[in-house]
Order: C-alpha cells, then sequence, then structure tokens
C-alpha cells in the first residue's frame, strides 16, 4: 500500500480530488509553476483512476498508446499499440513516482461534501469518514467513468448465485465451467466477452441495443520501434501528430456530416457480413441507430465469439430473475450461476461530485438540474475557485480524452497564475460569459449526432440533454482554452477576504 500524505495537513492553497490521468497532469504543472501549496485527494489506495479501477479480463484503451498519454510525460516503450489496464497503471504510477507526488496524496481519502465560504474566500471540504481540509482552491478530477451504472432487475434479490459489475471484477471467482450472463453489450462488454467465453460452460449475452463495432488495428511494438521512439524524438512527435489526425478528422461525422457516417456504417456492415455468415445471427447484431449515436467500439475478437457452440445471444428481453434462472420476456428462460452487469457507468450523475455547495448555499446537482452549463466544462457561475477536469461536454467519440485533460489543465494554470500575478483571491465566472456558452453549446448539439433521429444513449441526462460530449474538434477545443480571459470572471481581490 503506497504511503499516505501526513493526515495533520488540514489546509492547502490547491485541493485536487482524485489521482487519475487529470488529477496528476494537474499536479505535475503545479509543482512545474512553483506552486507546491497543494494536495490530492484519493478514494482508494493507489493512482490511476479507470485504470486501476477496470481490471476485468481484457481491459484496454481503445486510444493508441502514442496518443493516450501526456504529451509532456511520453513513454516510449509501450508493448502494443492499444495498451491493456495494467500497463496504462503502471504508466500512471511511474509518472507519479517520477515527479514525486506520492507525498501530496492522501490515499484512502474521499469528499463528502465540500462548501464555499464567502466571507473568507476559502473552500471547506468534509471527508467521508471525518476530517476536515480548507483550500482557497478545489480542482475535481474525478472523471467521467467513475460511478458503475447497475439496472434493476426485477426479482435479482432472490438470485441465488453471483453477481458483480465489470468495474468491480471478481477474480476469486471462477468461472470455469459455469452458466454465466452478461447483461449489456457496451465498450466494457465487447472487451471481457471474447476472453471469458472459452472457459465458461454457457455464455448468454443479454443485448437491449446492438453496438456499432469496427476492427482493432491493434498489434505488438517491437524492440526497434521502441528504440526509435526513446533515441529520435522526432519520430516520436509525427508518429503522435500522425495519430492525432487519423482520429482528428472522424469529428466531421459525428458534428453533422452524416454522409460521412453512413460511408462509414457500410465500412462496419461489410465488416459484420466478413465475421458473421448466418444471417439471422448478423442481424441480430446489427444496430438500428445512426453510427456514432452511442460509442462506436472496436473489437477484432467479438463477432466470432458468437460463433462458438457455447455462447448465445439473447435479445428478447429479461422479464425477471429467479433463484437460479433468468426469465426472458418471450417466456424463455436461461439457467444461470452468475450475472455479470456490463452495463458501464452513472456518466450523467451529478451525485459523482459529491456534494458541492457554492455561493447562496447553492448546490452544484441544483444548478445543472436548473439548467445550467458548465463554461468550457471546466467552471460554473457561482462556484469560484471550483474547477472541473473531464467536466460536462468535454468528453470525445472520436479522439483522445487525454488532449483535452491538457487543454483545460492549461486553463486553469493561465488562471491560477493570472491570479497569483494580479493578487486576485478568488474567481467566479460571470453569468453572461457562462450563458453565451451555453447557448452556443445548445445550437450546436443540436446539429450532432448524438442529438439527431430520437438518438438516445449514455451520454444524456434524465432530461435528456446532452451534457457529456463536446460537439466540435478537439483543435477547437484546444485554442479556444490556450488561456483564460479573467475577462469572463468576477474577481475577489486579496484585501477583500477576511482571513
Amino acid at each position: 500500500m503506497p504511503d499516505a500524505a501526513p493526515a495533520s495537513a488540514d489546509h492547502v492553497d490547491i485541493l485536487i480530488v482524485g489521482a487519475g490521468f487529470a488529477g496528476l497532469a494537474m499536479a505535475i504543472k503545479l509543482e512545474q509553476a512553483g506552486m507546491p501549496s497543494f494536495a490530492i485527494i484519493e478514494k482508494d489506495e493507489e493512482v490511476g483512476g479507470t485504470w486501476r479501477d477496470n481490471h476485468y479480463p481484457g481491459a484496454a484503451c481503445d486510444i493508441p498508446s502514442h496518443l493516450y498519454s501526456l504529451s509532456f510525460e511520453p513513454k516510449t516503450d509501450w508493448s502494443r499499440m492499444y495498451p491493456g489496464h495494467a500497463e496504462l497503471q503502471d504508466y500512471l504510477k511511474a509518472i507519479t513516482d517520477k515527479h514525486g507526488l506520492r507525498r501530496k496524496i492522501r490515499f484512502k481519502t474521499a469528499l463528502r461534501e465540500a462548501t464555499f465560504d464567502e466571507k473568507t474566500c476559502l473552500w471547506r471540504v468534509e471527508l467521508v469518514g471525518g476530517g476536515t481540509i480548507t483550500a482557497r482552491v478545489v480542482i475535481s478530477a474525478i472523471g467521467a467513468l467513475h460511478e458503475p451504472s447497475i439496472p434493476h432487475l426485477p426479482g435479482i434479490e432472490t438470485f441465488r448465485g453471483k453477481t458483480f459489475h465489470s468495474a468491480a471484477w471478481d477474480h476469486a471467482y471462477d468461472l470455469s465451467g459455469k452458466r454465466v450472463a452478461v447483461v449489456g453489450t457496451g465498450a466494457s462488454a465487447v472487451q471481457f466477452v471474447p476472453k471469458i467465453a472459452p472457459v465458461t460452460k454457457e455464455l448468454f449475452v443479454f443485448q437491449r441495443t446492438a453496438p456499432w463495432i469496427n476492427p482493432k488495428k491493434d498489434y505488438p511494438i517491437d524492440a526497434r520501434r521502441q528504440w526509435r521512439m526513446k533515441h529520435v524524438p522526432l519520430y516520436r512527435r509525427l508518429l503522435r501528430w500522425r495519430l492525432f489526425w487519423l482520429h482528428e478528422i472522424r469529428v466531421i461525422g459525428f458534428i453533422g456530416n452524416f454522409n460521412l457516417m453512413k460511408a462509414a456504417e457500410r465500412f462496419a456492415n461489410a465488416y459484420r457480413e466478413r465475421k458473421i455468415a448466418d444471417p439471422a445471427l448478423r442481424a441480430k447484431l446489427t444496430p438500428d441507430y445512426l453510427l456514432g449515436c452511442k460509442r462506436v467500439l472496436i473489437s477484432n475478437d467479438y463477432y466470432p465469439t458468437f460463433t462458438r457452440q457455447n455462447v448465445e445471444l439473447v435479445t428478447s428481453g429479461i422479464a425477471e430473475v429467479t433463484a437460479d434462472r433468468i426469465v426472458m420476456k418471450d417466456g424463455t428462460a436461461r439457467a444461470v450461476d452468475a450475472i455479470i452487469y456490463g452495463t458501464g457507468f452513472k456518466a450523467t450523475d451529478t451525485a459523482r461530485y459529491g456534494r458541492i455547495r457554492g455561493v447562496g448555499g447553492v448546490e452544484l446537482a441544483e444548478a445543472w438540474a436548473r439548467g445550467h452549463r458548465a463554461f468550457w466544462g471546466i467552471a460554473m457561475p457561482g462556484f469560484p475557485n471550483y474547477f472541473m477536469l473531464l467536466g460536462p461536454n468535454t468528453g470525445l467519440g472520436h479522439n483522445s480524452v487525454v488532449i483535452m485533460i491538457e487543454a483545460q489543465v492549461r486553463y486553469i494554470m493561465s488562471a491560477l497564475k493570472q491570479m497569483r500575478r494580479r493578487k486576485i483571491r478568488a474567481i467566479d465566472v460571470v453569468p453572461k460569459s457562462a450563458e453565451s456558452y451555453a447557448g452556443v453549446l445548445e445550437k450546436r448539439l443540436t446539429k450532432t449526432v448524438w442529438q439527431k433521429g430520437g438518438c438516445q444513449s449514455w451520454y444524456q441526462d434524465e432530461q435528456g440533454r446532452n451534457t457529456t460530449m463536446w460537439p466540435g474538434s478537439v483543435v477547437e477545443y484546444v485554442l479556444r482554452t490556450r488561456a483564460a480571459s479573467l475577462s469572463d470572471f468576477s474577481p475577489t481581490p486579496e484585501s477583500a477576504a477576511d482571513g
């Protein structure tokens, strides 16, 4: 278990919540800028975030390794183009140790609620299990894929077998010779279903909607290429640049060019036809919505899994669960020993942030319920000195989200440096700036693949608003957030804060 920071550290200038990609990137830039008065609280006992928590069989990134890494902390010896979870977590642990960040991290420490004190311009952060930290600035780096989403299946409380979510994989439970049900066919299931199929007696995959799947251009990276990556920086930069543009060009289809998406559908359909010879099975595996509405997945072994004798794709819908079986709406039933949920995360659930109270005691969840949007996905009016990394509407369907993290870190650093230089105690987004941004965001979202044709996905909240995706290119977002303009914020000078 990693060493924790001293428990006596009850005040810092900047508090970062979460030690995944975003939190570590923020911490490194603070250190480099000579802002050492910060701490990170991490709910678990190790860094890594998503790549610590998701350790199911086959867990891997769906963005190439040389692009899914920090530009200022390149790794030259990736073992393959699409790294597995262990290699990604090892990368995050390595940069943590390189920068001596463990001394700044309080492990097994989770935020319960944070309240802004208008008199002192400080955040009072109360921790789960007791304890309080005060901070001038709070930066949420918890990410969107944080809280598992588990649907309620009627009668599940009567089930006597084993149940778990893919994000809490029980490696102690041996699937060998078991009759296993997988509920959900999202990104996680597409990865672990092919891995567990060979060991199970029977595998039933319960599908509500078929995902769009493209082939995965994965391969090992040999020693010669690793050498070039390490000793020829120009080669490394050009490879990253090439990978970036190969992914970036795809945004044209996501944000409105549906002819391009139709062409992409034809490619995906041809791939499915090559892999699945049975017309009836192929029809079940064919999506009935426009490609891009939900996350486009990549896999070389998912489709072939359904040609195995012990694997069945079930599409009729679940009616109820009994002590030892799942009963379908068509009256059929499957006897099962275990149920594995591959049902993703509560990406739009504001509760994952904890209870955040801003000016006047207004809660962040309440502000979002009123329809407010986060300014560039980073800051909210009425919540001074509270910043978010990978906040609302900063997700991507086409490129590396790590680049978005770097853009947001740069923006926050720009704001913090200007505050230090101008002796500003706190900044709060001007409502007019936030409203103007929200209006443009809403207008642009209506033209995207995520809103057209009645698209419904986990990108949308309970009100049907897309609070997850950025409706533009990464290039545009990086350029627009390259520096914070304090004209978009109302400042509180140092002299106005008491204490």
